[in-house]
């Protein structure tokens, strides 16, 4: 069986619990990069990795890689590669993202048109036609130039990953389904712990949290666009991945999720989120400020994404950090993860963090800020 070089784009900052999903489900891993882990798999891994994957972006089939200083070397080098490998002779093929850090070539539109003209060049040659008729599926590729290196991938995804299909309805500066599955990983939150977001939005948070908890594969609900790849990928894998998936839910599981927002829509939204999601039987979604926060259990979670400046004005932060921290402080052995630009957090919390790492949540620099529980300290020791 063929095997390939996956590529799978992730959140900078949070590679290393892309890396753990990947080997948890059997792949080897070749490389890790900025925002990126490549790892070995066949036909079979492209379906499980676009279906069971919780924290990757999408995930593109590696085509080459190769050092460019020039525009006529991207041209060569590109036509070079054994096209027809991937693409039938009436594929539809274009660069859909073309991006350039500390390389000679930059102009990401001159990249983009060169490389498909490389490859146009190219497949007339191997079809031996003289036009190349696009009519068929559809084969977008992304393309990265790092330090002059060059490197192709085929998107084997299409809507990114993180669009699970669930969260139609969305509040204002929502988190990603991905950056929230990956934060919720990060944090070592465990099923059988109570879990709380009091700043919950659209419910990203609690739904991401019940779907990890019941096994719900994040992408089994959704089509992928190389389900039309039939040159690549025969379409019973695209079955058998969605039937494993199916097989590992565990509809059993019992758990204490909750979600607040003072925001009585907001929670409505919520609500029809994880009914879409199919885990709204497993969520408490209520209309509570944060100043009533509370919890009668020991040892819990608060894995949230409070209201940035974009939500509130500047002034009202430093409020609303104090009384998190005031009724996180009455919990007792709780952990806190909180993720948010707000840079005087610590002082507004009461708290030092234990531990605070940068993520970019989009184009927004933000901080992960950890506060450990008792818990978590005697696990330490």
């Amino acid at each position: 069986m063929n095997t390939f070089e996956l590529i799978a784009p992730c959140h900078f900052g949070l590679e290393s619990v892309l890396k753990r999903e990947i080997y948890d489900l059997g792949y080897e891993i070749s490389m890790v990069e900025d925002g990126r882990v490549t790892f070995i798999g066949d036909a079979e891994a492209i379906c499980r990795a676009n279906i069971f994957l919780r924290t990757a972006e999408r995930i593109l089939v590696k085509v080459g890689s190769f050092r460019a200083v020039s525009f006529e070397e991207l041209y060569t080098k590109t036509r070079a590669l054994d096209w027809s490998r991937w693409i039938p002779e009436n594929g539809k093929c274009w660069v859909t993202k073309a991006s350039s850090i500390r390389s000679q070539l930059f102009s990401t539109s001159d990249i983009q048109s060169i490389i498909k003209k490389a490859l146009v060049d190219k497949m007339k040659i191997e079809y031996d036609t003289d036009v190349i008729v696009e009519t068929g599926a559809s084969y977008p590729l992304r393309v990265f130039i790092k330090k002059d290196i060059v490197t192709i991938g085929l998107d084997t995804t299409g809507n990114s990953l993180h669009k699970r299909g669930y969260r139609t309805s969305t509040a204002k500066a929502p988190i990603s389904e991905t950056l929230a599955a990956a934060l919720i990983l990060l944090s070592r939150w465990k099923p059988e712990q109570p879990f709380v977001d009091p700043f919950c939005g659209s419910g990203t948070f609690p739904i991401e949290a019940a779907m990890i908890a019941a096994n719900i594969a994040p992408g089994m609900s959704r089509p992928f666009l190389a389900e039309t790849w039939t040159n690549l990928i025969p379409h019973k894998l695209w079955y058998e991945a969605v039937n494993e998936a199916n097989d590992l839910i565990d509809n059993t599981v019992e758990v204490d999720i909750q979600g607040y927002d003072a925001d009585a829509a907001v929670v409505k939204k919520a609500r029809e989120n994880a009914r879409r999601a199919g885990v709204d039987q497993m969520i408490h979604f209520q209309q509570r400020p944060v100043c009533e926060l509370s919890h009668p259990k020991k040892y819990g979670y608060i894995v949230t994404n409070p209201p940035y400046g974009e939500r509130l004005e500047e002034d009202d932060l430093p409020a609303l950090y104090r009384e998190l921290g005031e009724r996180f402080a009455l919990l007792e052995g709780w952990s806190a993860y909180v993720i948010t630009p707000f840079e005087h957090i610590e002082k507004a919390m009461g708290r030092k963090a234990d531990r605070n790492r940068k993520i970019y949540n989009g184009m927004l620099k933000t901080y992960f800020y950890q506060f450990n529980g008792e818990q978590l300290e005697t696990e330490k020791e």
